[in-house]
């Protein structure tokens, strides 16, 4: 790109793009290019201008030789579709378009057709209080008509057409802040990729692991029990029952074939099938995840609803206060100001505004919130369960050693075991799949249709002989496996201090796997952290051993522990504590937590752990460490601090600008700038950061 340095100081760079105009699009993929180089800490670019201010800690020769390589076609893959440019552009626009034509019309019409124009203006304002008034419901908007229609009977026409320039201009404002807020949410949800199976024929038929970014229409996807279906398109092969509640809002799986349409964001609870893929990744994701947070009922907290039930009990008050007023005054004015002042456009806007601002910094934080009630219910919670392995234990367990049996190979074990593994991504798996990496072993497909049994482990066909994999109680209870009668002493002799892994063929031990399970280091920290945020109660739940449960809980400092459980029972457990008047947060990251993920008043997911695990619960954090948990019961907190704020606020500010009506030092006109002023304050500060405040 051919560019002129206007401006340079240390560590900043002010440049102008040589072409003749650049637009939105080329604005963001400038910036997104920029903002990708090593070194750069900040980059503005203005369209109209066409220049990039770039923030820097690099050497300078590296910004421009960035800036010389620059190519718009070639970098448009980094920018995503909707950047939130677009929308500002378009608010900005109304804006000034709107601040522009008032002041034309106060310098060049007359005063006959300004009246004329505000007459025909409030026809809008009054017929929607006339509605609201007329469906039994009274509300802001009965207010508004109703001073409007006063000043235009009193023959004050500038009165009423600067409240109603001052009722538009709010409802522009009001309006961009909170798409605004949606769509920083939206782009911060949709921007969180996930990997797929993918099938391919060439150079032969087979699946391989890829980022749901890479697939295009028409490719074909494989998805397994526990998976969510990435994205739409038709069934080609298998058969599965997908739970789709979150689409269309059945309650029962519904039954998917061959030629079945499949929708993006569904579950596959039993069986697989091979989707062919009609829409690929992008703009459709986004927009669903919009309608998804305008509609979803999930945004509204209690704390929301009583905002919004608050406020329309509050009209009425506001109508009775305007009328007691001119009954002991008898004065218009002072009436009309009390109408101009109402408690529910601050309390509708800031509330909500305030929790989806929440949830846009808890993503700025990999912490991924599904609705503003969880927040709630997170500052409320006073019980964390916590499952172990792969939550309070290192997301990435690793392969200590390979003990084979049977005459058996370990590396050939190791091989086998990562092919039946890989189909199911847990903690534990994915350690089994990276130790076959490490060691160059390529694990091809040469087994039949993979069954998983929840919690328990993995059973297959290889080479006409049945496989089992997964805990000592699935292989030598459930599938009646034996140990070699010579090799007894050998299996009594394994290391104490690894989880195990145990692999039969036909009915035979062939390997244990020998699981090092590293304890996070954070952990306690963690804990005693949320202990002093308020949480009374940790408790550790785990499908491991007695021995190996009671040193976890033991070097991490929960109240309680249990052992060897299953999913039910971590649930009934919950249920037991909800039963005593507890709030219960769950942490886990497996197929076989989401019973308890559902059960818990918060269900949190590990981002790294199972897909239907991810979608079951309210909160997903970063697998990266513990402290997410910390954040974000932090941010709650201050979350709910900012809403009993905005209410003493909202509530003192409003009542002072109408006792200044009421004794005549502010007019009407003054009252309503002065409370659609407060409404957008109040609002901008909800858009804060609440760990900054």
């Amino acid at each position: 790109m051919r560019c002129r340095i206007l401006h340079e100081s240390k560590g900043r760079l002010r440049v102008h793009a040589i072409q003749s105009s650049m637009t939105l699009r080329q604005a963001d993929i400038l910036e997104y290019y920029l903002r990708a180089t090593e070194g750069v800490t900040d980059v503005k670019v203005y369209d109209r201008t066409g220049d990039a201010v770039i923030f820097f800690v690099c050497d300078r020769a590296v910004i421009i030789a960035a800036l010389s390589r620059f190519c718009y076609e070639r970098a448009e893959e980094l920018a995503p579709e909707n950047t939130g440019r677009e929308l500002n552009r378009q608010f900005e626009d109304r804006l000034t378009f709107m601040v522009l034509r008032r002041a034309a019309s106060k310098l060049f019409l007359p005063a006959s057709l300004r009246a004329v124009a505000a007459a025909v203006k409030s026809v809008k304002y009054i017929f929607r209080g006339a509605r609201a008034l007329f469906s039994g419901r009274l509300q802001v908007e009965t207010l508004d008509a109703t001073a409007i229609a006063v000043s235009l009977v009193r023959g004050d026409f500038a009165t009423a057409s600067s409240v109603m320039f001052l009722l538009k201009l709010g409802e522009i404002l009001e309006d961009w802040t909170h798409k605004k807020s949606v769509d920083d949410l939206a782009r911060t949800m949709s921007l969180r990729t996930d990997r797929v199976w993918m099938r391919v024929e060439a150079p032969r038929p087979q699946e391989i692991l890829v980022p749901v970014s890479d697939v295009r229409v028409g490719d074909c996807i494989v998805v397994r029990m526990g998976g969510i279906i990435p994205l739409d398109g038709k069934v080609t092969g298998g058969e599965c029952l997908v739970n789709q509640a979150s689409i269309t809002g059945e309650s029962m799986p519904v039954r998917k074939r061959e030629g079945s349409l499949a929708y993006a964001g569904t579950v596959v609870e039993e069986g697989e099938c091979v989707i062919r893929v009609e829409k690929a990744m992008g703009s459709a994701q986004y927009d669903k995840i919009v309608r998804m947070i305008e509609e979803s009922e999930k945004l509204k907290s209690a704390t929301e609803t009583k905002a919004a039930h608050l406020a329309d009990r509050l009209v009425p008050y506001s109508l009775g206060g305007t009328a007691l007023t001119y009954l002991l005054t008898r004065n218009v004015t002072k009436a009309v100001s009390v109408l101009m002042v109402d408690f529910s456009c601050a309390l509708k806007l800031s509330m909500p505004l305030a929790v989806l601002s929440a949830m846009r910094e808890s993503g700025a934080h990999q912490i991924t919130v599904k609705g503003g009630k969880y927040l709630e219910a997170v500052s409320m919670a006073d019980t964390i369960v916590f499952d172990k392995t792969g939550t309070l234990t290192h997301a990435e367990p690793t392969v200590a050693q390979v003990v084979p049996f049977h005459g058996q190979q370990a590396d050939e074990m190791l091989r086998l075991a990562a092919c039946l593994e890989e189909h199911y991504p847990h903690s534990i798996a994915n350690a089994v799949v990276k130790a076959a990496m490490e060691k160059g072993l390529n694990h091809e497909e040469h087994h039949t249709k993979v069954q998983y049994v929840v919690a328990h482990g993995i059973s297959s066909m290889v080479d006409g002989q049945k496989a089992v994999i997964g805990s000592y109680h699935f292989v030598f209870e459930d599938e009646g496996c034996v140990v070699p009668e010579e090799e007894q002493e050998k299996f009594h002799a394994l290391p104490a201090e690894y989880s195990h892994l145990y692999l039969a063929i036909s009915g035979v031990l062939s390997a244990v796997i020998c699981i090092e399970d590293p304890i996070r280091l954070e952990a306690p920290e963690v804990i005693y952290e949320l202990k002093k945020l308020g949480i009374g109660k940790a408790v550790m739940m785990t499908g491991d051993s007695e021995r190996t449960a009671q040193a976890v809980a033991r070097q991490i400092g929960v109240d309680e522990y249990y052992a060897e459980v299953l999913p039910e029972d971590k649930a009934k457990f919950i249920q037991g504590e909800h039963q005593n008047g507890r709030h219960v947060i769950m942490v886990g990251d497996g197929i076989n937590d989401s019973p308890a993920l559902s059960e818990a008043d918060v269900g949190i997911a590990i981002a790294d752990g199972a897909a239907i695990a991810r979608e079951v619960a309210d909160i997903t954090i970063s697998a990266d460490d513990l402290w997410a948990l910390v954040t974000l019961k932090r941010i709650s907190d201050a979350l709910m601090k900012r809403i009993d704020t905005n209410y003493r606020q909202i509530i003192s500010f409003n009542a002072m600008l109408i006792l200044l009506g009421v004794i005549g030092i502010l007019p009407p006109a003054t009252s309503a700038l002065l409370h659609n002023t407060s409404t957008i304050l109040i609002s901008m500060k909800s858009m804060t950061d609440l760990l900054a405040t």
